[in-house]
């Protein structure tokens, strides 16, 4: 499990990010209802992944305590975002857009993330 984890929150969460993102710019933009909704998901998990990065680089610099209140508050915020990216992707899945599959998968990719630096703490 935490191997399944590790690989979805360091190695999938960046890549399908990339890729909804580059997919997003090259493919004309449709301007329906469930690609607004996909698009959503991924800005969503987007900002779940860069509050990831500033968290880390945060760290380096300020070290924080176990069970630190703003550290677990950013543990909640990430979480909250990844769950409504994962919410609106779903939502966008059900016709055709640029970003249809990689919304989802960077959702989950980011709350397994944020699950994994939880259970570390």
């Amino acid at each position: 499990m935490t191997a399944i984890l590790i690989v979805l929150g360091y190695i999938v969460a960046p890549i399908s990010l990339a890729w909804g993102w580059s997919m997003w710019a090259v493919q004309p933009k449709l301007r329906t209802v469930t690609s607004i909704l996909s698009l959503t998901g991924l800005v969503f998990a987007t900002a779940s992944a860069m509050l990831a990065v500033a968290t880390v680089v945060c760290a380096q610099i300020h070290k924080f305590p176990y069970y630190d209140p703003l550290l677990l508050r950013i543990f909640r915020w990430g979480i909250v975002l990844s769950l409504a990216g994962i919410f609106f992707a779903i939502c966008g899945l059900w016709r055709k857009s640029s970003t249809r599959w990689h919304a989802p998968l960077s959702g989950v990719a980011t709350l397994a993330f944020w699950i994994m630096a939880a259970s570390g703490e």
